[in-house]
C-alpha cells in the first residue's frame, strides 16, 4: 500500500496582492525619507543656511528688541544638516576620528542654540554700604530664562579704583558680603576677572561707577524714607553731573547737580576715584532753587526733603550662562578628535599585500 501524498493547498492568488502593494508602498516612503534626508545633510543646503544665519544675525543687531530665536533657530537647523550628513555620508562610517569630530560639532551647536535661550546678560549699580537693589536696571536674556533674584544679591561695602598716569584703570576691587542659605555671612572681593559667583550668576565689576546723592523724605503723614540719586558715570560725564529723581512715595520730582572744583582723576600722576572734599548739592524744584550741604533740607509740598550725604555708586555686569563648561568640554573633545584624524592621515603607510618584500635595485619584481 503506497503512503498518501498530501496534497497542497493552493494559495489564492489575491491574498499576495495587498502585501506585495503594502511593501512597494514602505519601499517607496522609505526611498522619499532617504532622499529627503540626504538632501537636509548635502552641502547646498548648508550654505542656504549660512546665508539665512547671515540674515538673522543682521537683523537680531540692527534689532536690539528681537527674539533670541533669531540665532538659536539656525543653529538647531546646522545641528539638523550636520546630523543628516553624517547619517547617509558612509566616509564617516569609515572613519571614526571623522565621525567623532562632527559629533563634537553636533554637541557644540546644540549647546551654543539652547545657551541662547537659557543666557542673562545685564547690569545693576548698587550705592557703596547699601543692598543690590531688586531687579536689573537693564538686562537682555533668552526666552527661556527666569531670573532668580531669590538666589542672588549682596552689599557692597566699599570699592576702590585707582588710575595711572594717563588716567587709565590700572585697577578695580570691589569688596562686597551676604548672607548664605544657612545665614552664615560671607565675604569675597570681586577684581578683574575674578567675578563673584551666585547660584550660576556672575557679577563682574566694570569701569562705570560714580557719585550717590543721599536724601531723606519726610513725608507730613508717613514714615520716613530714604532715597538715592545715582549721578551720571564718572568721569564720562564730568560736565553733566545732573540728573532729574523722584522722591519716593509720591509722583514729585526734583533736579540735582552735584558741583565741585577739585580734580578727582589728574594727569600725570597716578590717581584714585574718591569723593571731593568739598562739593554742593543745587537742588530745583518748580520754582525754589536751593544749594545744600549735607544736614540741610528744602521745604517740597507734603512734606521735607533733607540732603544725608554724599556716596559712591559701582555698576556691575551680571551674566548666566550654564552651557560653558559644556561647551569648553566639547571643544576640547572636538579638537583632540581632529588631532586623532590629521594624525592618522599623516602616520598612514601605502598598502601593501601580506608577504611582499621590497625590491632588490637592478631586478625587476614579477
Amino acid at each position: 500500500m503506497g503512503v498518501p501524498v498530501p496534497v497542497p493547498v493552493p494559495v489564492p492568488a489575491v491574498a499576495a496582492a495587498p502585501t506585495k502593494a503594502l511593501n512597494i508602498r514602505m519601499a517607496s516612503r522609505m526611498i522619499r525619507l532617504r532622499s529627503a534626508v540626504t538632501l537636509c545633510g548635502s552641502l547646498r543646503t548648508t550654505l542656504l543656511l549660512f546665508a539665512y544665519f547671515a540674515l538673522s544675525i543682521a537683523y537680531y543687531y540692527f534689532n536690539q528688541e528681537s527674539s533670541e530665536w533669531w540665532l538659536a533657530l539656525p543653529l538647531f537647523l546646522f545641528a539638523l544638516n550636520l546630523l543628516c550628513a553624517i547619517t547617509t555620508n558612509a566616509a564617516f562610517r569609515q572613519r571614526l576620528p571623522l565621525l567623532v569630530f562632527h559629533l563634537g560639532l553636533l554637541m557644540i551647536l546644540l549647546l551654543v542654540g539652547v545657551g541662547r535661550l537659557t543666557y542673562l546678560k545685564g547690569e545693576v549699580e548698587v550705592t557703596e554700604g547699601e543692598q543690590m537693589p531688586a531687579g536689573l536696571s537693564r538686562y537682555r536674556s533668552g526666552v527661556l530664562h527666569e531670573l532668580n533674584e531669590a538666589g542672588i544679591g549682596f552689599q557692597l561695602e566699599h570699592f576702590d579704583i585707582e588710575f595711572d598716569e594717563y588716567q587709565y584703570k590700572r585697577f578695580i576691587r570691589s569688596s562686597v558680603k551676604w548672607r548664605d542659605e544657612s545665614g552664615r555671612e560671607m565675604r569675597y572681593t570681586i577684581a578683574d576677572m575674578e567675578p563673584l559667583i551666585q547660584s550660576g550668576y556672575r557679577f563682574y565689576s566694570t569701569k562705570h561707577k560714580g557719585f550717590a546723592p543721599i536724601f531723606l523724605w519726610q513725608p507730613e503723614d508717613g514714615a520716613p524714607q530714604l532715597g538715592t540719586i545715582h549721578l551720571p558715570a564718572y568721569p564720562e560725564n564730568e560736565f553733566n553731573q545732573s540728573k532729574e529723581w523722584q522722591i519716593p512715595g509720591t509722583t514729585q520730582t526734583v533736579w540735582a547737580m552735584l558741583q565741585f572744583d577739585e580734580t578727582i582723576i589728574t594727569v600725570g600722576a597716578p590717581s584714585k576715584f574718591r569723593i571731593p572734599n568739598q562739593h554742593t548739592l543745587i537742588v530745583r524744584h518748580d520754582a525754589q532753587r536751593a544749594e545744600l550741604q549735607p544736614g540741610q533740607q528744602i521745604e517740597v509740598a507734603g512734606g521735607q526733603l533733607t540732603y544725608k550725604g554724599l556716596r559712591t555708586w559701582m555698576g556691575f555686569v551680571v551674566f548666566y550662562d550654564w552651557t560653558l563648561p559644556w561647551l569648553l568640554a566639547a571643544s576640547l573633545f572636538t579638537v583632540l578628535a581632529l588631532a586623532w584624524h590629521y594624525w592618522r592621515c599623516i602616520n598612514a603607510r601605502p598598502w601593501q599585500a601580506e608577504g611582499a618584500g621590497e625590491p632588490q635595485p637592478g631586478t625587476i619584481k614579477s
